[in-house]
């Protein structure tokens, strides 16, 4: 055994108390330590629940609708609701040499600054902005992923109590982090197109809202594409009534290899600072790569950096010079193509798999949307089906799935669940997660 390990193992055995060493003399085992009484901690039900009448910003947050796609599932559960890429999908490789780039560049375990790193922030103008130049440096602040973008916006734009515009149904990290900061989500329908606009402006006229918050481009859960013709309705509805429009981007990087160029963002055809954008390079990189812009122009920019650095300060220097030095390789553009490649192939697999083993959709879940983009489908599922029992009955069966419900504001108007087709192995696991989850349909229907 080395001496390496021994010091290590003693260092350990100290740690938990059981030897004592002593400089010079040795390590010597430890007395006896008396049982420590079990701790009370019953007086927390009444200081973490008790609330003056005025307050809006509950102190209990839900975040079970989230935590549903970032927990780990046993060995053995095909994983058919994850939000992040499979590693094989992710550029580790690349993110590793960027890392290590990174690591070398003079200043880079300095201090930056509380915007961002001035070349990253350019880079984020240019692909927020597009080739006409809309956006400038000044105009984007670097964000510790696009959770925390979304946060900060939310708490930027309306007080506690205010109500917010959501799409229906929506990403629940969206309500989560709505209703935590003391929000009113108000759910405004979508579909194939995107958000209703005829419903939009009755939302904001009923509601009294200044803030709406949507995902354009492969909406998550339904994948949906805001279609042309309402591009320009939306934004004329919220500068109508005085109100934000929160831009979440998260898919961009994610248009699969068979599908025409994305539609611009939102905010490059924005003229009057109606748009606040929210982008990261998560989703297309790793889970751990939490770096991301808020993109505004106006006096709301003030707003969104003061409460960016009394929350966090800033990004970490190190991982804003290794998201730099991963998007400006070779690396990053080969990885992006052989991406779109392989969610195409994941994507039609998964249709493939559900239409075998569902056919009809009269008969089973039904996809109402294929998307060009990102990584989920959305299923419709008969009516009176029982969309948890389904979940549990799918996780018994050897495959997790997301039910629906978390993803509404209000009232559903009917089942659902969520398929991502990312997080699995490959297109083999894929048809065998779509198997089970017949089982469990089975199960839970009674072969109906």
């Amino acid at each position: 055994m080395s001496p390496v390990t021994v010091s290590r193992a003693l260092a350990e055995l100290a740690a938990e108390g059981l030897v004592v060493t002593r400089p010079g003399a040795g390590a010597f085992r430890a007395e006896a330590r008396q049982q420590a009484r079990p701790v009370d901690t019953s007086w927390q039900e009444i200081a973490l629940s008790a609330e003056a009448a005025g307050d809006h910003a509950p102190r209990g947050v839900d975040a079970s609708g989230v935590l549903a796609t970032l927990a780990e599932s046993a060995s053995g559960v095909i994983e058919l609701n994850g939000g992040y890429l499979h590693p094989a999908l992710q550029p580790e490789r690349a993110l590793a040499a960027a890392l290590a780039r990174a690591g070398r560049r003079p200043g880079a375990w300095g201090r930056p600054p509380v915007e961002g790193v001035a070349e990253l922030r350019a880079w984020f103008a240019r692909e927020i902005g597009g080739p006409g130049g809309v956006l400038a440096t000044s105009d984007v602040l670097v964000t510790a992923g696009g959770q925390s973008a979304l946060t900060a916006a939310l708490r930027a734009l309306a007080p506690p109590g205010a109500p917010v515009l959501v799409e229906s149904p929506t990403y629940p990290g969206v309500l989560a982090a709505a209703r935590a900061s003391g929000l009113r989500p108000v759910p405004v329908p979508v579909d194939a197109d995107g958000v209703r606009a005829d419903l939009l402006a009755d939302a904001f006229r009923a509601s009294g809202s200044r803030l709406f918050v949507c995902q354009p481009l492969f909406q998550n859960p339904t994948g949906a594409v805001l279609a042309a013709g309402r591009r320009a309705e939306v934004l004329r509805i919220a500068r109508a009534a005085g109100a934000f429009v929160v831009e979440d981007d998260f898919a961009r990087r994610l248009v699969h290899e068979d599908a025409p160029a994305p539609p611009p963002t939102l905010v490059a055809d924005d003229p009057d600072g109606t748009v606040v954008h929210v982008c990261s390079l998560t989703k297309a990189a790793s889970p751990s790569l939490r770096v991301g812009a808020l993109a505004a122009r106006g006096p709301v920019l003030d707003r969104l950096r003061a409460i960016q650095v009394v929350d966090s300060f800033f990004v970490p220097r190190p991982l804003q010079e290794t998201a730099l030095e991963l998007v400006g390789s070779p690396a990053w553009s080969r990885h992006l193509r052989a991406l779109a490649g392989q969610l195409a192939a994941r994507r039609e697999a998964l249709v493939a798999a559900l239409r075998l083993h569902f056919g009809n959709t009269d008969a089973g879940p039904g996809v109402q949307v294929v998307p060009p983009g990102g990584y989920h489908l959305w299923l419709r599922l008969p009516d009176g089906t029982d969309e948890t029992a389904l979940a549990g009955a799918a996780l018994r069966a050897g495959v997790a799935v997301a039910p629906g419900r978390p993803y509404f504001a209000a009232e559903p108007p009917a089942p659902h669940v969520r398929l991502t087709f990312a997080q699995a192995s490959g297109v083999a696991e894929l048809a065998e997660g779509v198997r089970r989850l017949r089982t469990a349909y089975e199960e839970v229907t009674g072969g109906r």
